[in-house]
């Protein structure tokens, strides 16, 4: 026999060789096993120490042994001659085995160096066997594997072990890294010396590519799941939960490790939400019906700690590959948010955003449920339409937000005077409709209207203010004015403006003329609106008479709208008109640029020079602008101002009295004269009085028209006149008409007059021939009187 000293195997004189590990068994590729009953993830190659490089061979290396061992091979040999020829050798039967092994297989020296390896582990690792055995386990094992592989090769050279079977990670002469399950085992010599590792290797990339794979499918899924918005749970056949994303772990309250294996019901409580009674789980339908599933609206959620959310969803039923169903999948998500959203949007479509009242479309509908069934019943439907009288004024004066609360506020105290069974509802503004949905008499609404405009008689105090508001009400009737709910709510708003032209603050019923006046009322607004562009307004100019010694102490400033069909219109005809649709301050600016131009030209064509007086409004005093628009004026007509009176009602100064005040002192820096008009007919405070910087009081007509028949008013008008004088303020009566009313006012000395019976309001060129014919007032015989 040929002498084979590089094969380690036949090296053993004298000596036992005994391998610690099982030698000729090459395993399956298994999992989470070690021999010493250790557990871990298969996967790792282990090799021996590199601490243990160093160490020698030992029997292997000693040429007795290999000597002793061919002797007895030898001997052997001879004794049976006979059999020599029927048997093979051995040695070479292992070589066999070993080469050609269907699997990686090799011996290595407790050094790490490769002493012998097959051509299957030289296909797997792509180096050849020459290049092997210049190459330690080192050179190709993957760096991380490294210290976990020589972990156990210390345990088995230590004999803690007998064998240990591990994945690990080679790389490839090329590169890459090649995944292959190991059985390592140690053999010893007679005196339990370690001589070799024997390894067996077997390639699992392809196994372990496929793993990755699925698991990278599986992650992907995972993240997806766990991405989406919706929940998602899964059940098997009996209806358990298999699988429970993120947002489903969130919603139900159960975590998916604490849901798995547990009944759909116990994790997945579903209600009726307007019933309050359990529903079929969907999952369920799905699986019996083997089809989708979707669940019906309304459906609650009772979350695991109790807590309710609205949830919408659909199941699935879940097949195998032969299409046979094992389970459902159960999509769903929170609709909380979006369901109370819903419901704000729909209370919102039907509700006034600052009173919360029902908005006209909602009352419509109520009106229209009410006139069917009146109709019915043979009972009466009434509508009240409301309108805040001069609501107009506060914005103007004390802004949208003090307007804003004053609504909210009027609001409360209707809702105070009527039924739970009727209706408030703002229509917008400052506009009102009041749904009576049940009377039996026409009166029954008149009742409910004074209980209203007596409730709003009362002061409002909003941020420190007192407020005085009126409002004034159309009633209109079922089945007396109106068949339906659009000819019903006209009515009463026909009848609201009735009201207005009555002097506000008080209610009418619709009667058929009205409507007439209403159409008269929009055709003179719609006029109104082009009026100013077309030149269709002028001035005229009422004197001013010192009722002392009868000279002209200047006039007040009046406008006219000269209408193409209609003719001269008087203010009382279209400024509450103007008031009402935002047209009054522009009118009024108008007003006082041509005032202003007129006095200038009067003065500068030589003629007496008096003071003229201009009404301003409410909505012209309280614009941002108003101070800057005087002083402007002024400077483009170059009329001085102490040849313009500004007159402002009570009501106008005592809106609010401090930035009045203000307002008040600039003007009077300005240089211009400030006059009360109307006054007796407001709110005025004595302490606000005496400090506004006022030239002049007007006592309002209404007072003087009464003095010889009411005797109420001749103490007022006297008690007024001694107060004027008191305060050094000039007291003007207007409306002088008759010679006792002349009379009246000279006893009591009234520093000035105003009135027809001194001289009907007049043209510009009039006015100026009045003015020329007044030198003395011994030339005009009606104010002889005076003298």
């Amino acid at each position: 026999m040929k002498k084979t000293a590089s094969w380690p195997v036949t090296a053993a004189p004298q000596k036992k060789i005994v391998p610690t590990g099982k030698l000729g068994r090459v395993p399956a590729m298994r999992r989470n096993r070690s021999k010493d009953g250790a557990q871990g993830r298969a996967g790792l190659v282990a090799e021996p120490d590199a601490a243990l490089a160093q160490e020698p061979v030992g029997p292997m290396q000693k040429k007795a042994g290999v000597g002793h061992r061919r002797q007895h091979t030898v001997e052997n040999n001879t004794a049976h001659k006979t059999s020599s020829s029927a048997s093979q050798d051995p040695e070479t039967s292992v070589r066999g085995a070993f080469d050609y092994a269907a699997i990686g297989m090799a011996l290595v020296a407790p050094n790490g160096r490769w002493l012998k390896v097959n051509q299957s582990l030289s296909g797997i690792v792509g180096y050849s066997e020459q290049e092997m055995l210049g190459l330690t386990y080192h050179d190709i094992t993957h760096p991380d594997d490294l210290a976990k592989i020589t972990a156990h090769a210390t345990k088995l050279l230590a004999g803690e072990i007998a064998t240990y079977e591990i994945e690990k990670r080679y790389v490839h002469k090329r590169g890459h890294n090649v995944h292959v399950f190991l059985s390592m085992s140690l053999v010893r010599d007679g005196n339990d010396a370690p001589l070799y590792f024997i390894c067996q290797v077997q390639d699992i990339s392809a196994h372990k590519a496929a793993e990755e794979a699925l698991f990278a499918e599986q992650e992907r899924a995972r993240v997806t799941l766990n991405s989406i918005g919706d929940a998602v749970l899964t059940t098997d056949m009996a209806g358990n939960i298999t699988y429970l994303n993120a947002v489903g772990e969130k919603m139900t309250g159960w975590s998916r490790e604490e849901a798995a294996g547990r009944p759909l019901a116990e994790v997945f409580h579903i209600l009726d939400g307007l019933t309050r009674q359990s529903l079929r789980n969907p999952a369920l339908m799905a699986i019996e019906e083997n089809k989708i599933v979707g669940m019906v609206a309304g459906v609650v959620l009772i979350r695991r700690d109790g807590v309710e959310a609205g949830i919408e969803d659909s199941a699935a039923p879940i097949h195998d590959r032969d299409g046979k169903v094992t389970g459902a999948v159960l999509v769903f998500h929170d609709v909380t948010a979006s369901r109370e959203m819903a419901e704000t949007m729909a209370h919102l479509a039907h509700h006034d955003f600052l009173t919360d009242l029902p908005n006209r479309v909602l009352v419509n509908e109520r009106l229209a449920r009410a006139i069917a069934l009146a109709g019915r019943n043979g009972r009466k439907a009434a509508v009240l339409f409301l309108d805040l009288d001069r609501f107009k004024l506060v914005n103007d004066s004390l802004g949208h937000a003090m307007g804003d609360k004053l609504l909210v506020l009027v609001t409360k105290r209707l809702q105070a005077c009527v039924r739970v069974s009727d209706t408030v509802s703002r229509q917008g503004g400052d506009e009102f409709l009041i749904l009576l949905p049940d009377i039996e008499h026409s009166q029954d609404a008149a009742h409910f209207a004074v209980k209203i405009l007596t409730a709003l008689a009362q002061p409002h105090h909003i941020d420190g203010q007192e407020l005085h508001v009126t409002i004034s009400i159309g009633i209109g009737l079922y089945p007396d004015n109106g068949q339906d709910t659009d000819t019903v709510i006209r009515s009463a708003d026909t009848a609201m403006y009735h009201a207005k032209e009555n002097g506000r603050n008080n209610y009418q019923f619709f009667a058929q003329k009205m409507n007439t006046r209403v159409v008269e009322r929009l055709a003179t607004e719609g006029s109104l609106h082009g009026a100013l562009a077309r030149n269709e307004f002028c001035l005229h100019y009422q004197p001013k008479i010192n009722l002392e010694s009868g000279a002209l102490t200047g006039a007040e400033a009046l406008i006219r709208w000269l209408h193409p069909l209609r003719g001269n219109i008087l203010p009382a005809q279209f400024i509450p008109i103007a008031e009402d649709c935002g047209l009054i301050t522009p009118i009024g600016n108008w007003v006082l640029r041509e005032a202003c131009r007129q006095a200038k030209a009067w003065i500068d064509a030589g003629l007496e020079a008096v003071p003229i007086a201009v009404n301003i409004s409410a909505a012209q005093f309280r614009h941002k602008d108003f101070l800057e628009d005087v002083r402007g004026i002024l400077l483009d007509t170059g009329l001085e101002p102490r040849w313009l009176e500004l007159e402002l009602t009570e009501s106008v100064l005592m809106q609010d009295a401090e930035s009045t005040t203000t307002m008040l002192q600039a003007l009077k820096t300005l240089g211009v004269r400030l006059a009360v008009d109307d006054f007796g007919t407001g709110y005025s405070s004595l302490s606000y009085l005496a400090q506004f910087p006022i030239d002049t009081l007007k006592i309002d007509q209404s007072f003087v028209h009464k003095i010889l028949f009411d005797t109420d008013d001749a103490p007022i008008i006297s008690a007024v006149i001694n107060m004027g004088r008191s305060l050094k303020h000039r007291v003007i009566a207007e409306g002088v008409e008759t010679e006792q009313q002349l009379r009246f006012l000279q006893a009591r000395q009234c520093n000035e007059g105003q009135g027809i019976y001194f001289s009907h309001p007049l043209n510009a060129r009039d006015f100026a021939k009045f003015v020329k014919t007044r030198a003395t007032p011994a030339r005009h015989p009606r104010l002889m009187v005076i003298a």
